[in-house]
């Protein structure tokens, strides 16, 4: 990266590590595709309000105990660089990372923290799928739609395009558990493929019997040769059994033959157990789940409905909510009338409600926006997996909030005695399904209203005890006594820090420095290999490469001094630091000393630039003419407005 790129992300560099506690409270630090990844000792004293306005910054949240800062694709990467180099952990793995930060969960914690890990890789597909469902689902509504040729194509053409993201959803859930436990992704998607393959009987074809199974007899075991499509559990678990496999047979095979060796055996050994242990298994809980809430429903009245309406939407994380449309078929053969609509209905609103609940609660969170209002946008569609694995499953008490919304709405169905003519479509585009006698539609609208307040008002009143968010704070970690000012002064100077000619910062020979991106300040070309302290404060950290120090006034003034241009690339080399951070110093008090005409010889400016990084807008920056520097020389006033 140029210079000026870096002097930028040392900045950031600078202020993160101040506002997440200083780097004794860092533990360790990697990067994701989008965010920066951070596990503090103390989450409490990482001031996250500050962390948003950090440039470049467009969010951050804690999830599984992590500080999790969002910069971007590409952007990541770079801030990552320099934040590692300058808290001296770039070694560190994103794997290494997760090991400290489970260190810090419980069991429960981790296994919702996994689940939710492997669905955010994802996100992106599951959300596209939603978007072109929910659009599908309202074109198909409009006659006119229908009658003419090109939007009936076209609608045609996005709902096989949906159709196809969550057809293969069980491949994608594979391929994200495999990478997510350890193992090689590949052999993820080989996993989802051998789910999927169209030499096996289709899986809702088969649970309907219209398609014949083959049986084979393996182990005197027989096995079903049907797909797992729809199995997500069981797509979980062979990602994880696959990771586990893998990373086995790559340290038991010899070397010289692992590479065709060791990928043969995970697949082999992987597909056995998909088909005689753990898909049966799979399909076991999962079949158990869905059958024993239409069991609920039927037998059990009003609790009945509010425990199915309540907990549906956690089928819908297994995967198994697609069984219902054959559920659904057989009761509107059976009594002309489906229930289990509605009932999916108002739990996916509710859930929805909990998606508002939870936006509202961190509403100046850039990146809750981001994931919140297009999540909830799919749920008016009747599609609730951004919402759950977006954001409620993240973030344990929203899920809660809108079970219980889900069951409000499951009691005004039955009280209503709400039902559906037809399945396939809920909420919004669902209402055209409503059953008319007895005022349906109306009451179609009502048990929708109470199942998302009680989602959005549960959401807030779980919150209040269990957002794990940390509360913003402007508490700093404890650093060395220094002299109390019970007032700012109306004047605060700032004098040489080095010898030699004073330049004014747009005459320096580099564009960050000159465009004042770092902050406003002054410059001077020394004479000498030395820096000062310009005034008494604090020294607030020094780069592990020498080059740069960060110092604090005792009214809390910051400043940055950057000894040389491009210096950075020298690695330390020609720098020597006479103070540790933390210490307090005195002004004119000797803080680096470095080879001048050493570093000039290898190629580089040793032009010092002293910049005021943190300046507050209540306050106004005088800088002196250019002219001499000494150590008595006034270069900068700092006055109250």
């Amino acid at each position: 990266m140029d210079e000026s790129k870096r002097q930028r992300y040392e900045k950031i560099s600078i202020e993160l590590t101040k506002l997440v506690g200083g780097k004794d409270n860092i533990q360790g630090v990697a990067h994701c595709a989008t965010r920066l990844r951070i596990v503090l000792k103390n989450n409490d004293i990482a001031d996250l309000k500050a962390i948003e306005e950090v440039d470049l910054a467009k969010g951050v949240f804690v999830a599984g105990d992590q500080v999790q800062i969002i910069f971007g694709a590409g952007l990541v990467n770079d801030v990552y660089e320099v934040f590692a180099e300058h808290n001296n952990m770039k070694n560190m793995s994103l794997s290494d990372l997760k090991t400290v930060a489970n260190q810090k969960m419980n069991p429960i914690q981790r296994i919702i923290k996994a689940l939710s890990d492997v669905f955010v890789d994802i996100m992106p597909g599951i959300l596209a799928a939603a978007l072109l469902t929910g659009l599908s689902g309202v074109l198909g509504n409009f006659e006119f739609v229908k009658a003419n040729e090109t939007l009936y194509g076209i609608n045609r053409l996005i709902n096989i395009s949906s159709g196809a993201i969550f057809g293969f959803l069980p491949l994608a859930v594979a391929y994200s558990a495999c990478k997510r436990f350890g193992g090689r992704p590949i052999l993820g998607i080989v996993i989802g493929c051998i789910m999927l393959s169209n030499s096996l009987a289709d899986a809702y074809a088969a649970a309907q019997g219209t398609v014949e199974v083959t049986v084979l007899h393996i182990f005197g075991l027989g096995v079903k040769l049907v797909g797992f499509q729809g199995g997500i559990i069981v797509a979980l678990l062979m990602g994880f059994v696959t990771a586990k496999l893998d990373k086995f047979f790559e340290k038991k095979v010899p070397e010289v033959i692992r590479l065709l060796i060791s990928p043969l055996l995970t697949t082999l050994v992987g597909a056995l157990l998909l088909f005689t242990i753990i898909g049966p298994v799979g399909r076991g809980l999962s079949s158990g789940i869905t059958n024993t809430l239409v069991w609920m429903t039927q037998n059990l009245g009003v609790a009945g409905y509010a425990v199915f309406s309540g907990l549906q939407q956690l089928v819908v994380i297994t995967g198994l909510h697609h069984i219902f449309g054959a559920i659904e078929a057989q009761l509107l053969a059976d009594t002309g009338r489906n229930f289990i609509n509605p009932l999916m209905s108002v739990a996916i609103i509710a859930q929805g409600g909990a998606v508002l609940g939870y936006l509202i609660m961190h509403r100046d969170n850039a990146k809750t926006k981001e994931l919140c209002i297009p999540s909830f946008i799919s749920v008016l569609f009747g599609i609730t997996e951004p919402a759950l694995f977006g954001i409620n499953l993240r973030y344990r008490f929203p899920i809660i909030g809108g079970c219980i919304g889900g069951a409000l709405g499951g009691v005004m169905v039955y009280l209503t005695n709400l039902a559906a003519l037809g399945f396939g479509t809920t909420v919004v585009p669902g209402i055209a399904l409503a059953d008319p006698v007895n005022n349906g539609y109306v009451n179609y609208i009502i048990a929708h209203a109470v199942a998302i307040a009680g989602g959005f008002i549960m959401t807030l009143v779980l919150g209040k005890f269990m957002d794990k968010t940390p509360v913003a704070t402007t508490e700093v970690p404890k650093q060395p006594e220094i002299p109390k000012v019970l007032e700012t002064p109306e004047k605060e100077e700032f004098f040489g820090y080095a010898e030699g000619q004073m330049i004014a910062m747009e005459d320096v020979n580099d564009e960050t420095f000159k465009n004042k991106i770092l902050g406003d300040g002054v410059a001077v070309i020394p004479s000498a290999g030395k820096v000062y302290a310009p005034a008494d404060g604090r020294i607030i950290s020094i780069f592990d490469t020498k080059h740069a120090i960060c110092f604090a006034s005792n009214y809390g003034t910051e400043i940055l001094i950057h000894i040389g241009v491009d210096t950075v690339n020298l690695q330390g080399k020609y720098f020597t630091p006479h103070v540790n951070t933390g210490d307090v110093v005195k002004k004119g008090q000797l803080l680096i000393t470095f080879d001048k005409e050493q570093i000039q010889k290898a190629g580089y400016d040793t032009v010092i630039p002293m910049m005021f990084t943190d300046f507050p807008a209540e306050k106004k920056l005088e800088v002196s003419a250019p002219g001499e520097m000494t150590v008595n020389t006034t270069t900068v006033v700092v006055y109250k407005s």
